[in-house]
């Protein structure tokens, strides 16, 4: 149940609002490679890169020359972002009514780490699913790591948020897998909700 005071929704988008799979991403990165999943997966969490593009540190070029360099594969543009966007599945239409409900009820955000060609693809799919642009239309405003320059669980990313619109924290309520990232916004008494299911999400509404 949300809590009476709450005035305002904060949602995560990957594992949240659209499904993820990422261990297709790794399966596409392992062929590309030309190596097994198995070691795909002990490096990827070394790797510094895939943060600093979220962050909007790296460009969507700069990103790939490291994916190459990374995979030692010699892969195209269309190659690894299709790679790349392989973990994005779909956004269930239960999700988009959701949405819709709330926003007459509460101010709905939200605040995403992602990066350009995931956001691209995002935009796409919610053209294909609703016929709009992207997923503006639904919320009271839509915040991107990498457009702001700042990533979750960054207490500062929270902080822009609440800021930039007035908020009160306590008044409100953020949704997200990420269990850091929930760390990050608890330290502000920003109201949480890990999300460990996708159905989670439409039973704390019903």
């Amino acid at each position: 149940m949300i809590p009476h005071e709450i005035k305002n929704l904060i949602f995560d988008l990957g594992g949240v609002i659209i499904n993820l799979d990422v261990s297709r991403t790794y399966q596409e990165f392992a062929h590309l490679a030309g190596c097994s999943i198995g070691e795909v997966k002990s490096k990827i969490y070394e790797q510094t890169f895939f943060n600093d593009y979220e962050k909007g540190i790296l460009s969507d070029d700069e990103f790939r020359t490291y994916i190459r360099t990374f995979l030692r594969s010699q892969a195209s543009d269309d190659q690894i972002d299709s790679a790349w966007n392989a973990m994005l599945l779909d956004i269930p239409k239960e999700k988009y009514q959701l949405l819709t409900k709330l926003k007459p009820e509460y101010k709905v955000f939200l605040l995403s780490n992602t990066n350009n060609i995931h956001l691209q693809a995002v935009n796409q799919i919610v053209f294909n699913d609703t016929g709009h642009a992207g997923l503006s239309s639904y919320f009271y405003k839509d915040y991107y790591s990498h457009l702001m320059k700042m990533r979750k669980p960054d207490p500062e990313i929270f902080q822009y948020v609440l800021a930039e619109n007035d908020l009160v924290a306590k008044e409100t309520y953020f949704l997200d897998d990420n269990l850091e990232n929930i760390q990050g916004a608890k330290s502000l008494e920003i109201h949480t909700a890990l999300i460990t299911s996708p159905e989670m999400v439409l039973s704390l509404f019903a």
